[in-house]
Formats: structure tokens, C-alpha cells, sequence
């Protein structure tokens, strides 16, 4: 059995800035931040899910971007440190979001201070988003992470993957299927149609349409900030996409408590069993619990468990 802990949006405490780096999109960014998101997203519930992961002990964690808020430089570097606390780029793998190129920076004092958590096995650290997707292997497991993050017009939060990285993300799966390991899409935005114009994952459709001709057997993102389910139709049957609620989200927010959901993957005779544990942090804010439970085969309907 391979265990595998998703976290996202963790939103981490944004730090002072000069008003020279407040032009631009950033300036509502900062504003918004300090007066409203600075009280959904608190340290407090963040640092309760890391220790709860710590104490599960996952075989590899998955962080599905947001770690910052508006690309302050000093916002990367905290994130960095804050990241070798996490786990070893072996142990955690990180994609982008849109918060972390919220306008665009030069990756080697942003994005590239993570470099190692977001390359490829036997790449060298990022130093570009060409080196999107990525895939890297552990036990049965591939993930194949992706970039949906683009820097976009104030009071748009969308996202974009583009033709290329969608071609290479398809031939990426093809592959990786044929070898028979379990493949586990990493995306910041939700690969859906449904979501809001504001928000949404701009070419969703043609990622659908890739998933169906090659299939995966799980696709995991962050942004809405809650845990939800949805699926996409594949070869082989429907294929689970699942969100997960941010990692610092206050208790009594808007998001619910602050979650991370565990996913126990095990290899079937016709297939993958996976079991996802949503916990919860506590509503003492001390620990996190059991939230519930999602169960189910590849190739059969979801199923929800109490």
C-alpha cells in the first residue's frame, strides 16, 4: 500500500511590503489581503495539518499550489523555508498556482527558490515553466504534475495549461499507463467546466478530452479552497477529481475547518483501490480528526462512505 497526503492553499502570512512592490495587480492583492483573506487563512490551523501529517507518516506528500498570496519575493523565500520544514524535495512534490505568479517574477528569486520540489525524476532544479509536465515515480505510483498558473488581469483568477503542455501531458499518461502504474494528475485548478468565468481553468475542455483518449486513475487540485468530488469520464470508466480545502483555513471560515485528505493506494487484480480519508482539523483547533471517507475501484462509480 502507497500513502500518499494532499494538501493545498496553504496561503502562507503575507509579509510587509514596500509600496514599490505594490504596483499593479498586486496593490488589490495586498489590500484584499489584509482586509479579509488575513482572517480566513491563519498559521495556527496550517501548522495543526502539518503536524498531523507528520504523525501519519505518508509514504509522499502533494502540495497543489497557493503557497503565497500576491509573488512578493519575500513571500517565495519564506515559502521556501517553510517548505524544508514540510519534507525534502524527495518526500514533497509542488506545483504552481495562480497566487504563486500572480504577476510575473524571475524564477530565480521566485519560483525557482522550490526548483527541487517541482522537478522531474533526475532533472535538475525548475528553473522555467517548460519543464512542465513533470513526472516523478514512487513505488506504484506516478505523478505527473502540471502548471495551470498564468499571470492574469486583476480580479481574475483563472488558469491556462495550453496546447503543448496538454500534448505532452497525453503522451506522458499513454506511457506510464502502458508501464501499469497508477497515474495521479496534479493541477492547481479544478479541470472542470463548470467553474466561474473568474476562476475557472480557461482550456478545460481540452484537458477533459485528453483524460477520456488516455485516462488516469486520479486527478487532484486545490483553488476553490473545500473538499469536493467530481469525475471525468474515462476509457475505462469514470476517473475521480478531487479537491482539497485549504491548509490554513481558520476554523469558522467561510472553507469549512482546514483539511488534507490521505490517499491509501492499493493494487487490485483488475486495477487500483483507493481509499481517501478527509481529517479535518479539530474544532479545538488542537489536532486534526477523521472527516469522512471516500472508497473506490478504478473504472467503478464513486462511492461515498460515512
Amino acid at each position: 500500500m502507497f500513502t500518499l497526503a494532499h494538501l493545498s492553499d496553504p496561503h502562507l502570512p503575507m509579509p510587509p511590503a514596500r509600496a514599490v512592490e505594490l504596483l499593479g495587480k498586486r496593490a488589490t492583492g495586498y489590500v484584499n489581503w489584509w482586509r479579509r483573506r488575513a482572517r480566513l487563512h491563519v498559521p495556527q490551523a496550517l501548522a495543526g495539518i502539518v503536524a498531523d501529517i507528520r504523525r501519519q507518516k505518508p509514504d509522499h506528500v502533494a502540495l497543489t499550489g497557493d503557497l503565497v498570496n500576491i509573488s512578493l519575493p519575500t513571500e517565495f523565500s519564506r515559502a521556501a523555508d517553510w517548505l524544508k520544514e514540510l519534507g525534502g524535495p524527495q518526500d514533497v512534490t509542488v506545483i504552481p498556482g495562480n497566487h504563486d505568479v500572480y504577476v510575473a517574477t524571475a524564477w530565480p528569486k521566485s519560483l525557482g527558490l522550490w526548483g527541487a520540489y517541482m522537478a522531474g525524476d533526475g532533472q535538475p532544479p525548475a528553473t522555467d515553466f517548460d519543464i512542465f509536465p513533470t513526472v516523478r515515480r514512487r513505488g506504484p505510483v506516478a505523478l505527473v504534475g502540471l502548471s495551470s498558473g498564468v499571470p492574469k488581469p486583476p480580479f481574475f483568477a483563472t488558469g491556462t495549461l495550453g496546447q503543448a503542455q496538454i500534448a505532452k501531458a497525453e503522451k506522458l499518461l499513454a506511457d506510464l499507463g502502458r508501464e501499469g502504474l497508477c497515474r495521479v494528475v496534479l493541477i492547481h485548478h479544478p479541470p472542470l467546466t463548470t467553474e466561474s468565468r473568474f476562476k475557472r481553468l480557461t482550456d478545460a475542455a481540452a484537458f477533459q478530452a485528453m483524460i477520456r483518449r488516455v485516462g488516469c486513475e486520479l486527478v487532484l487540485h486545490g483553488h476553490n479552497h473545500r473538499s469536493e468530488v467530481a469525475r471525468i469520464v474515462g476509457p475505462a470508466g469514470p476517473i475521480p477529481v478531487i479537491g482539497v480545502t485549504s491548509a490554513s483555513a481558520a476554523p469558522g471560515s467561510k472553507y469549512g475547518r482546514a483539511r488534507y485528505h490521505l490517499i491509501r493506494i492499493q493494487r487490485e487484480a483488475a486495477g487500483w483501490h483507493l481509499d481517501v480519508e478527509l481529517r479535518a482539523l479539530s474544532k479545538d483547533g488542537t489536532g486534526c480528526e477523521a472527516d469522512g471517507k471516500l472508497s473506490f475501484h478504478s473504472g467503478q462509480p464513486l462511492a461515498m462512505v460515512a
